[in-house]
């Protein structure tokens, strides 16, 4: 006998409990009809296909194959990260944090962070997952957040389970003080009763093996922000071997999707997340890391040289710069809705 499509699964799902949906969602297959949606602007919302840019990011973290997604921080560099094959945006709290020079601590509002992603999201046409931090406050704060992320059509929102003002996961030597359970759960499940759009995702960040409390207590918490409504869990550690993130996935027994962040584990090969059923792994802050190595050292050079002679085949040129925020399409609307001479 056939499955039953996300979709079908989904309407089943609104009559039933929360704590059936995510068993019976993880398990389903990808939607194999492509729904037309209406939206506003062609690249904020959708492909070219048509298909919600919340759509596309829920089939992958409900892929039964390992799928990646590149950090962005930028128009541009979420342009850069489509171009070179990623299906998927991730909006690091870090990476823009860092490009509007201040501190990983909500030192800028969500409403400015808002205005980041709004650019980010008309300059590419893959889904974006914000680094929502906590939410930026309670639960009222972040239901808020939901339907402002909706209406800059962001495919879904990470949100940690930490205090506000939250600390950097990868801080050395600062405390890491955790939500309590039942307050996160709660704060996921308002989010999820707020959005609009039923495939908008919220990806339940569990902390606990970052503030040392153990593989136990991070089951629990997964277990708790599944039953919420979370659509995945992510599962982080700052650890250079990922003993405690397999241990973890030993114990899950693959009860609801899972997104990695294999920042100081990156020697560990891919295969043994696929072995492990891990749905996504982010690689949450190169691009702006790059950049930051890039501009230092361009910049000394040019300070020490007194010219840029000796840089500029190490540089992009201007006509690329033009290139790709597609100064092509403003030359052809020019010359079809401007009056000719």
């Amino acid at each position: 006998m056939a499955m039953p499509s996300v979709g079908v699964i989904r309407c089943v799902l609104s009559c039933v409990g929360k704590s059936a949906s995510s068993q019976l969602i993880q398990h389903a297959p990808k939607a194999d009809v492509v729904v037309p949606y209406l939206c506003f602007h062609r690249r904020r919302y959708s492909a070219q296909t048509e298909v919600k840019k919340s759509t596309k990011l829920r089939q992958m973290l409900l892929s039964s194959k390992l799928e990646f997604m590149m950090e962005a921080h930028s128009g541009i560099s979420a342009c850069i990260a489509e171009e070179a094959g990623f299906k998927a945006i991730w909006a690091s709290g870090l990476s823009i944090a860092t490009q509007l020079g201040v501190r990983d601590s909500n030192e800028a509002s969500w409403t400015q962070v808002l205005e980041v992603l709004e650019f980010m999201n008309d300059a590419c046409s893959v889904p974006i997952l914000v680094d929502a931090d906590t939410g930026y406050g309670n639960f009222n704060n972040a239901r808020r957040l939901v339907r402002k992320l909706e209406d800059r059509g962001i495919a879904g929102a990470a949100v940690e389970d930490k205090l506000f003002p939250k600390t950097n996961s990868l801080l050395d030597g600062r405390a890491q003080p955790l939500a309590d359970i039942k307050e996160f759960a709660l704060k996921i499940k308002a989010m999820k009763e707020t959005q609009r759009d039923p495939d908008f995702n919220i990806v339940a960040r569990v902390e606990a093996l970052i503030a040392g409390w153990g593989v136990d207590e991070a089951l629990k918490r997964a277990d708790a922000y599944l039953e919420a409504g979370a659509t995945a869990v992510l599962m982080h550690s700052k650890l250079k071997e990922p003993t405690e993130i397999l241990e973890f996935l030993k114990a899950w027994q693959n009860k609801g999707p899972v997104v990695l962040v294999p920042t100081t584990y990156y020697k560990t090969p891919m295969q043994v997340w696929r072995d492990q059923n891990v749905s996504l792994a982010i690689w949450a802050n190169h691009s702006v890391r790059a950049s930051v190595k890039a501009m230092q050292e361009l910049t000394a050079q040019i300070f020490k040289e007194q010219s840029t002679a000796g840089v500029e085949s190490k540089i992009a040129t201007v006509k690329e710069l033009f290139r790709l925020t597609k100064d092509d399409e403003l030359k052809e609307a020019e010359d079809k809705y401007l009056p000719k001479a």
